[in-house]
């Protein structure tokens, strides 16, 4: 692990979710950008001292000349030095678990992919609210026609944690994304934004390729925005309409979808992600709870406990570090399924062309390739 170190909130989450299912050993470590800290941060974690390392280029180095060298790293640092973390690890040949978003710019993304291409191991992305049961569910409910041709995504992503001066108070996880030198090119659009853009995708399988944003800073002083409202127009013809804010007081991590299409519509949402509403058309509303009555049998992968037992966030964030292992281990399966460099990559794509329309006036704008 690059990052993360004792008191890192997304580094502990990673660290319980890549070992949940048994399929990871954490065994070393630049854990800090200080020697200092990251030494006092591995042997905390029970790291074997000589597998400690004071910053990730010498990680990287020694690990890669070890005969028990690490299979792979997670990077879970701030946005602008994902990048150069990455590709110091995949010119090793070691695979590469990043934390949203890919990166901090378009221009590193595109360094980022040059490099990954040519690296023999994989990059994933944890874009985590993908790996719930019944994000899989509606993704292929949308897949086998249960709702018909696709006509309208309904996205948010609303949080108030930000809503007051925040990084004035030291708060560590507010002040570097704050800072367009460590969040990158957005602020909420980069940070949530990129979560609800993703999610939107990986269920309905259909990228944006226009987009009318408007940005915002609410907060005075505040570097970077921090409300975003964003129509979209989707491939084959579809529409969404993308909310994210971290301002919206009274919204903890409301993430939710409604995807509309000519014969159904679906409901989700992140903070009761045990319960999926389908609605057919002239019907009415339909409960489907995980693992039970209307859930389908074959996705019981990425679930761990009975119907009626409450699985969330840490368990959807297991699934996508046990999706990855499955791959590295070159496992039989049907398929595996998590964010990879692409979905990174176009994430990248929408936050930079949201951001160029909102500079001018919320003009519709393409994305580009990249």
């Amino acid at each position: 692990m690059v990052g993360g170190g004792v008191g890192s909130f997304i580094g502990n989450v990673h660290r319980l979710s890549s070992r949940l299912d048994g399929n990871y050993d954490l065994v070393a470590g630049a854990f800090s950008s200080t020697a200092k800290k990251s030494l006092q941060s591995g042997l905390k974690l029970g790291i074997e001292k000589k597998r400690i390392y004071s910053n990730y280029k010498e990680m990287a180095k020694i690990e890669s000349l070890r005969e028990d060298k690490i299979e792979a790293v997670a990077i879970v640092t701030p946005n602008n030095s994902h990048s150069e973390i990455a590709i110091e690890f995949l010119k090793k040949n070691i695979h590469v678990i990043c934390d949203k978003p890919l990166t901090a710019t378009i221009a590193q993304a595109k360094k980022l992919a040059s490099v990954a291409k040519k690296s023999k191991a994989l990059l994933a992305i944890t874009y985590n609210y993908s790996g719930y049961p019944l994000v899989h569910q509606a993704k292929e409910m949308v897949s086998n026609g249960s709702l018909g041709k696709i006509r309208f995504v309904e996205v948010k992503y609303a949080t108030d944690y930000m809503a007051t001066p925040v990084e004035k108070t030291k708060l560590k996880q507010a002040v570097w994304r704050t800072d367009p030198k460590q969040a990158g090119i957005g602020g909420c659009i980069l940070d949530i934004g990129t979560h609800a853009y993703h999610l939107c995708k990986f269920i309905t399988g259909l990228k944006a390729i226009e987009v009318s944003a408007d940005l915002h800073t609410f907060v005075s002083g505040r570097k970077v925005d921090d409300h975003a409202q964003v129509q979209i127009n989707l491939e084959k013809n579809a529409k969404a309409i993308l909310w994210a804010s971290q301002i919206a007081i009274g919204n903890e991590n409301s993430l939710s979808i409604r995807v509309y299409g000519t014969r159904g519509s679906i409901e989700w949402c992140q903070e009761s992600p045990n319960q999926l509403w389908f609605t057919k058309l002239n019907s009415t509303k339909q409960l489907i709870t995980r693992m039970g009555k209307g859930s389908m049998l074959d996705l019981a992968k990425y679930s761990r406990v009975p119907a009626g037992m409450p699985e969330g966030y840490i368990e959807a964030f297991a699934n996508i570090y046990s999706e990855i292992a499955i791959k590295i281990n070159k496992i039989n399966t049907t398929s595996t399924v998590f964010p990879n460099i692409e979905d990174g990559i176009d994430g990248m794509k929408f936050v930079e062309t949201c951001i160029k329309s909102s500079n001018m006036k919320s003009k519709w704008t393409k994305l580009k390739k990249l």
